[in-house]
């Protein structure tokens, strides 16, 4: 509620968060607490006209969060049963399709049907371990199977996804989120993967 007062205080229409979870608890038992804290959030969001964007990362990363990870919005199952609590405008999604992408799910049909519910995006993409997934399957901690990286240089058909973006009428902000491990490091290195994403997205971003 001070990030929503803050938000409101400078202008800046759109608030992005975690719902939460606790790993240990299964989705069900989540949800519940779910019902129990965050109406109050978004009827206070309401008031200071703030929208809240819900990051759909699972945030499972170690092989302790099993089997719920750390954020309950990580599908569209739950994002369906969230909305459906909260029917609110002010409540959407912070939608990031490379989170989706190891969880082997379609990251291009939500766009469409959560259309009005998309708050902001995240550019990031993801490059699948298939080694890592035939030695150790799907059970196992997400790090296992999957790397970050930077738009253009993983699996998402960035094509299909903007073209997506476009047809549902998104015109928000598309941000790029850097967590490409080979481009950690020393600030020369950080700074180039700002300028390849830049480079990449120019084919997709009229600007």
């Amino acid at each position: 509620m001070k990030v929503i007062n803050a938000a409101a205080l400078l202008d800046v229409g759109v608030v992005n968060t975690f719902i939460g979870a606790d790993p240990a608890k299964h989705d069900d038992d989540n949800f519940a607490k779910f019902l129990e804290l965050w109406p109050p959030i978004i009827r206070y969001a309401e008031e200071k006209n703030i929208r809240i964007g819900i990051e759909n990362c699972p945030m499972h990363f170690t092989r302790d969060e099993w089997p719920a990870g750390n954020n309950l919005a990580h599908s569209p199952y739950l994002w369906r049963k969230i909305f459906d609590a909260i029917p609110s405008k002010n409540f959407g999604l912070n939608l990031d399709p490379s989170h989706m992408v190891w969880q082997m799910m379609d990251y291009v049909k939500p766009v469409y049907e959560f259309r009005e519910k998309i708050f902001h995006v995240h550019i990031k993409d993801a490059k699948i371990n298939w080694e890592g997934i035939n030695d150790r399957g799907l059970f196992t901690a997400p790090n296992n199977i999957h790397t970050p990286k930077l738009p253009g240089l993983g699996d998402i058909n960035w094509g299909k996804f903007f073209a997506a973006l476009y047809e549902a009428g998104y015109s928000g902000a598309a941000c790029v989120e850097v967590e490409d491990r080979a481009f950690e490091g020393p600030l020369e290195r950080r700074k180039a993967s700002l300028i390849l994403s830049r480079n990449y997205l120019r084919q997709y971003i009229p600007q």
